[in-house]
Order: C-alpha cells, then structure tokens, then sequence
C-alpha cells in the first residue's frame, strides 16, 4: 500500500513523503492515527498542488526579503560612547542595542536574526550580518563615535 505521510514517523517517513508500507501497518496504525492517507490519484495530484502553492509562498518570501536587504543595506547605524585614554571604549554594544536602534528606525528584526561573533567594543565601522531567511543576509554598518 502506499500512503503520503501527513507529518513526520520517526524511522518510516517524513511529512510530504510518498512511501510503500504494509497494508496492515498502513490501515491500523498510520491512517488510523492521521499520520498518513492513502496514495491515491487525487491524494497525489493536491500533493503536488500544496508542494507548489509552498514553493511559491517560499519565493514571495525571498524576494520581500531581498527588498528588505537592498534598505538595511542602505542605512548606516551610528551608536555614540564614552571613551577614556587612548580611545579605550567604556562597555560594549551588544545585539539588544542594534536590535533596538534597528526597530527604531522602522525595522522588525528579531533579536536572534542579528548575528555578532562578540559584542562591538571599539571605535570605528563594524559590519554585523542580520538573517532575514535561510538565504538572504543582510550586512549593516554599524558605526561607533565618541
């Protein structure tokens, strides 16, 4: 028999998937519990139709994402600190504090999405990498001032 698995079984399947199994494991326990429905013309045929109408979503998404990249990339952050001998920075600049400069500015990003190696501690220009999607980062400049 074969069955689209409707969510994921660990050790048969993944959601989406098109798989053979035995009729009875099939009947009793996969369409039984909702995890599968039975492979049939029509089953397949809105498969395919959800899998397209996904990969659409997923392409609306990247380009509104690219948009969102060509703007952050345009805007330049400045952030001003105190400074003692030599320049020497007092504290740092963390994720939060783009994060915040970001959404005031006009710009929901989510904290996670902006991604620092360690905290911005010296005067001059940074660049920090945002993660709008899985395929789409954006590179802001941040500067410090004294």
């Amino acid at each position: 028999m074969k069955v689209i698995f409707l969510s994921d079984v660990k050790g048969q399947g993944k959601k989406g998937e098109i798989k053979e199994v035995k009729d009875g494991y099939g009947m009793n326990y996969l369409i039984k519990n909702n995890y599968a429905v039975q492979a049939t013309n029509t089953s397949v045929n809105r498969l395919k139709k959800e899998k397209a109408e996904k990969a659409l979503e997923e392409n609306l998404l990247i380009k509104d994402m690219e948009d969102l990249k060509k703007k952050l990339e345009k805007e330049k952050i400045i952030f001003k600190a105190k400074t003692g001998n030599q320049d020497q920075m007092f504290g740092t600049i963390s994720v939060k504090q783009i994060k915040e400069k970001l959404s005031s500015l006009g710009y929901n990003i989510k904290k996670q999405d902006i991604h620092l190696e360690f905290p911005l501690q010296s005067i001059g220009f940074h660049e920090v990498e945002i993660e709008l999607h899985k395929k789409v980062i954006a590179k802001i400049k941040v500067e410090i001032k004294k």
